[in-house]
């Protein structure tokens, strides 16, 4: 069950939007039978996640012991980006890490041997923008024609989910230009003039509206793209075949803390404190989507048939494929 969580408006410090920081690592790994006699393959994992909202189920599960009662130690590892933690659980550096829809299934298509364990995050209205100053011409998507907007990745989420928006008013992907930009970065070089627009996702629409003035042109999630999965948790191919145990004790204690984000909001607010500098007035204020606790193959296959649709991919994609078991 999802619950679509409570939007408000609230005063952002940008500092703290753009100081951002995760949990670091923790020691070896271990790879012999669990201790105790739950049987798992590994009783400890290394977890890569961004110090963003979507991944705050990892957290939770954290702080409620949800892990420690499957006999399993998660230790957090801040990544960059789910493109750039698939080679990270290809070396074995991680055992699990966040991954962006769009990405996974562009990497299936070019033949990695991934597969996704557990739903994180899926888009809900004006948690995904497109942004400008308050004094600039641009006031609608038709706008842009012409025009330079920051994305986070280039052929990834953000750019799909602006194409999107621009084939509904009739101009492709071609009628702009799209730049690669660090989300805390976004902001002031477009101040500065370096591009037109952004894309953005929280805390930096809050933040770039209260130290900025910056307006929103347009939601990115309305359309093809109403409630589009974002973000889930991947696995190799291989290493979900080789920790079974290990896995399902990682789906149960994440579904558990998934409800848990769905059914109440403050329990996000109170983790976003322990692996962010998002402070509590932020916390309370952000855009946030929605949390699923279970993979569900329709809802994927949505990404993966717009992909289809802008040429991300040549050929069709059956997400079933792509799902591990789920958790015994």
């Amino acid at each position: 069950m999802t619950h679509r969580l409570s939007r408000h408006a609230l005063v952002l410090g940008l500092a703290a939007a753009l100081g951002l920081t995760g949990c670091g690592a923790g020691g070896e790994t271990s790879s012999s039978p669990a201790a105790g006699g739950t049987g798992l393959e590994k009783t400890t994992i290394r977890v890569g996640a961004l110090p963003v909202p979507d991944p705050v189920a990892l957290y939770i599960a954290q702080a409620k012991g949800f892990f420690e009662e499957e006999g399993l130690t998660v230790e957090p590892v801040t990544i960059t980006g789910g493109a750039a933690a698939l080679p990270q659980i290809e070396s074995g550096a991680l055992d699990v890490s966040q991954t962006n829809y769009v990405s996974t299934f562009l990497a299936v298509s070019q033949g990695k041997k991934i597969k996704l364990v557990a739903d994180m995050y899926q888009a809900a209205p004006n948690a995904f923008t497109i942004m400008v100053p308050k004094d600039s011409p641009i006031k609608t998507v038709a706008d842009l024609k012409g025009r330079t907007i920051l994305v986070n990745n280039l052929r990834n989420i953000a750019t799909l989910a602006v194409t999107s928006q621009l084939k509904a008013v009739g101009l492709t992907e071609n009628d702009v230009k799209f730049a690669e930009k660090p989300f805390p970065e976004m902001g002031n070089a477009i101040n500065s003039g370096q591009a037109d627009a952004g894309w953005f996702t929280e805390p930096f629409i809050t933040a770039n509206q209260k130290t900025l003035g910056f307006r929103t042109v347009a939601d990115t999630m309305t359309g093809p793209t109403a409630e589009l999965p974002i973000a889930g948790w991947m696995a190799t191919q291989e290493w979900a075949q080789k920790h079974p145990k290990t896995l399902a004790a990682f789906q149960r204690a994440i579904a558990r803390a998934q409800q848990l984000a769905s059914a109440d909001r403050k329990e996000i607010e109170a983790a976003l404190a322990t692996y962010t500098k998002i402070d509590a007035g932020t916390a309370a204020a952000i855009t946030l989507g929605t949390y699923p606790s279970t993979l569900d193959a329709a809802r994927l296959q949505k990404v993966a048939d717009l992909m289809l649709e802008y040429q991300y991919i040549s050929a069709p994609i059956d997400v079933k494929s792509v799902i591990a078991s789920a958790a015994g």
